[in-house]
This record gives structure tokens, sequence and C-alpha cells, in this order.
């Protein structure tokens, strides 16, 4: 099995009228509890909308990314799956459910985990 990282950055679902935003979220829980059901859900959630801050690698803490300027993700699952082709199928199944186009990358595999 290999797992994948579907995404959706922050603002894509900016189109959505509030009210049905209750809808969106009955959806995309119940592809979740699909995949729960399948086997092969890892875990997900949503990101809060705020500025990200770095950490260096000699520790210091700066602001940043700032939204304006560069695409940040704004809720993702990641699943574990025999194929790249089931991967694309959750996708387009939370990307229904979401109404708003989602991003799959492959996880590198690590013998560790």
């Amino acid at each position: 099995m290999t797992r994948y990282l579907i995404s959706f950055d922050d603002g894509a679902m900016n189109h959505i009228p509030d009210a049905d935003f209750p809808a969106v979220g009955e959806a995309a829980h119940a592809v979740m509890k699909a995949a729960q059901d399948a086997g092969v859900w890892i875990f997900g959630g949503g990101v809060e909308r705020q500025r990200a801050s770095i950490v260096a690698t000699d520790g210091t803490v700066a602001d940043g990314p700032f939204p304006e300027t560069k695409a940040v993700v704004g809720g993702f699952s990641i699943i574990d799956v025999p194929s790249r082709e089931d991967a694309l199928a959750w996708a387009a199944r939370f990307a229904a459910a979401c109404r708003c186009a989602q991003e799959v990358r492959e996880i590198m595999y690590d013998p560790l985990v």
C-alpha cells in the first residue's frame, strides 16, 4: 500500500455560500467515513487560516509564509491505498463533496515508519 496526500488550497472553497457549508461538511464527513470503513483513512483535517511560523535550523522563529504571496494548504487527507488510480478515485469523491479541486501527491516511503 502507498500513502497519498489529497489536499486543496486555502481559498478554494470561497465560492461556496455560507448557507451551503453545513451540507459541504456533511458530504466531506461522509467521504471520510467511507474511507475509514474501507480501511484506507490515515488522517486529515482543515487548516486554520493563519500565517505560519517558520522555525529555522538554529531554532529562531520568523513569521511567514504570507497567504497573499504563496498558496497554502486549506485542508488535507492522508490515505493508504494500493495504487495512484485508487488515490485519484478518492480525490474525486473529496472534490465532489468539498466542491473544489483536489491535489494528489504520493508520500515517500519511510522504512522506519
